[in-house]
């Protein structure tokens, strides 16, 4: 299945540059120019490389930092 259309990538090509180190979108892109054009495709490939929008779906060990806590308003 094409995960972007404008440049042919398929999810197989973008498994494929993920195996070969492609961990973030942005190195995706360096690799095969996937998401640069229209953008629509991008959240499809933070998906497959296990990096979608919610922290709370990531993989475990592959969440970013806690975030910070704020004091209380006085």
């Amino acid at each position: 299945m094409y995960v972007c259309s404008c440049f042919g990538i398929t999810e197989a090509q973008v498994k494929q540059h993920a195996e070969g180190g492609a961990r973030t979108p942005r190195q995706l892109a360096s690799a095969c120019k996937a998401g640069t054009d229209c953008g629509s495709c991008v959240r499809r490939i933070q998906a497959l490389l296990g990096r979608g929008a919610c922290p709370r779906h990531e993989p475990a060990g592959r969440a970013g930092p806690a975030p910070a806590v704020l004091p209380e308003a006085a």
